[in-house]
């Protein structure tokens, strides 16, 4: 099983993780909402921050893929999406997906009241 670890309070990846939850392959995934308590996130001795940052996902081995790894992970087990999977593991496509995908994900960090809650609390 692959284990998705995902932002739960954040509407944009809220309505993403639905859409995959739709097309995923029965019993493939689960699916872990960090921003609830849960024993899996912390025995992987990821801080939440980090987990909020980017997205995460366990594979059937217990590696941990983090941003544009974890996309492309989750991707090849889709019908279709698999293409694209591909097409982003390309040299060159998979270096301007990383440097973009990083690109965002502080965007939308910087933006998300309850990632900046977090944030400071780290800081302290």
């Amino acid at each position: 099983m692959i284990t998705v670890f995902y932002d739960g309070k954040c509407n944009l990846c809220l309505r993403e993780i639905d859409y995959y939850r739709s097309i995923a392959p029965k019993n493939r995934f689960i699916w872990v909402d960090i921003t609830t308590p849960n024993d899996i996130f912390k025995s992987l001795n990821i801080l939440l921050i980090d987990g909020l940052s980017k997205l995460h996902v366990l594979d059937d081995i217990g590696i941990i893929h983090t941003g544009v790894d974890a996309f492309i992970l989750m991707w090849k087990q889709f019908k279709y999406w698999n293409v694209l999977a591909g097409i982003v593991s390309l040299p060159g496509i998979y270096q301007l997906s990383k440097i973009a995908y990083l690109y965002f994900a502080k965007w939308r960090f910087k933006r998300l009241k309850h990632c900046q809650v977090t944030f400071n609390k780290n800081k302290q």
